[in-house]
């Protein structure tokens, strides 16, 4: 069996640099008037564990310097269901913007859990939580202030049931962490085949993307004042297998989607222009490229500078430069070396800290957590990556929430 190497992985540049990255995680000097950082927490990881039975999510304390440790009293207890095998989506768990609830997706339950992040970072379910998830197989979720949308998956046709459509679900999240349905009902999404990979709502609440795996379509709406969806549009990807996507943090008309279908080192990420009535337009010279196999999860920086794809078929993370028009240019991959338990690496959902300084992307193969420090878009993999996943985890999902 191949040992895991120990010596950190430096990631080259595409155009002819080569060398040891100088990686130095600065600009924490905010955090110290935390309350926590005497304890060495500049931030949280979760992930949803997706548990066959009772589901939990493992959470985990960030250190200055990137590496993950279990927080006391993790797995935790979440309520509803995990589906117990993988979701096939991105953000099937995220974060209230002001890192006070975490939203679950219980795959094999049909709710969504609602949990407080205390300020030590445990989890608490609010009173009522797990709610319905407004239909069958929620698999992401999107949040923007009090509003949630829900892509939930549905559920093929048998030979004793009839198919169960996927839909686009909305609700009000209160102050106190209660989920309420909106009053417009969920938008159907016929075409989907039980195949919706991510839903997403920009920073500035107008618009709401969602992807379609299968059937290689981009769901596009507009959000009026009560948080319904208005007229959609669908817009075919240029490549085969739309996944993951995100919205430019710094832009909210700009939108990032990987195409993980495209075949052996043809995945590529599309970049889109989203006007105020939801139409779509291909930035620059769209798709771009990343040489590698299945982009199927996408991240960006906080300052909007930087994506990063993780490639399931390669073994793989990516890296991109986001122009000041938002095209992209390939800084580089960097290869995970083989796992401990002698598998090959698996990258699964993927997110970059509140401070910008790390990459955490989950990884089937062990599975487990890994921490790639960033530094300008370029990256290194940690020697302790990746951090192991609590016994019976089917993971699907990772956020990260700063203190």
């Amino acid at each position: 069996m191949q040992e895991v190497k120990t010596n950190m992985q430096v990631l080259t540049r595409v155009a002819g640099f080569a060398g040891v990255l100088a990686l130095s995680v600065g600009g924490l000097g905010t955090t110290v008037e935390h309350a926590l950082a005497d304890q060495g927490a500049v931030g949280y990881v979760y992930v949803n564990d997706n548990t066959a039975g009772a589901n939990t999510v493992a959470g985990y304390a960030e250190s200055p310097n990137g590496s993950l440790t279990a927080l006391p009293g993790s797995p935790f207890a979440v309520g509803g269901v995990g589906f117990g095998q993988g979701l096939g989506s991105q953000n099937s768990i995220e974060a209230t913007s002001n890192g006070r609830y975490l939203l679950v997706a219980d795959g094999g339950s049909n709710q969504i859990s609602v949990v407080n992040i205390n300020t030590d970072g445990s989890l608490t379910p609010v009173p009522n939580s797990p709610f319905p998830s407004g239909g069958t197989k929620p698999v992401s979720i999107a949040v923007n202030r009090n509003l949630v949308y829900v892509a939930n998956d549905g559920v093929a046709a048998t030979t004793t049931a009839p198919a169960t459509p996927a839909n686009y679900a909305g609700f009000s999240l209160s102050s106190a962490g209660q989920l309420a349905p909106l009053a417009t009902a969920p938008v159907q999404v016929p075409s989907a085949a039980n195949d919706l990979g991510d839903v997403l709502i920009n920073r500035s609440g107008t618009n709401l993307v969602g992807t379609e795996v299968s059937s290689g379509l981009i769901d596009s709406f507009t959000l009026n004042a009560q948080g319904a969806l208005s007229a959609g549009t669908q817009v075919p990807a240029p490549v085969a297998g739309p996944f993951g996507s995100a919205f430019r943090p710094t832009d909210p008309s700009e939108l990032y989607v990987s195409d993980a279908h495209g075949g052996a080192l043809a995945g590529v990420v599309s970049a889109y222009n989203v006007a105020p009535n939801g139409a779509l337009t291909s930035i620059g010279s769209s798709p771009f490229a990343d040489q590698q196999t299945a982009p199927c999860w996408v991240a960006i920086s906080p300052d909007g500078q930087y994506l990063f794809a993780a490639n399931a078929g390669s073994g793989s993370y990516s890296s991109y430069a986001i122009n000041f028009d938002g095209s992209l240019t390939l800084l580089g991959d960097l290869p995970m070396p083989t796992l401990s338990n002698g598998k090959a690496p698996a990258p699964l959902d993927t997110t970059v800290d509140a401070l910008g300084h790390n990459l955490y992307g989950i990884d089937n193969g062990l599975p487990g957590v890994s921490m790639i420090h960033l530094n300008d878009g370029y990256m290194l993999a940690s020697p302790t990556s990746p951090v192991p996943l609590p016994a019976g985890a089917t993971p699907s999902g990772i956020v990260a929430v700063g203190v």
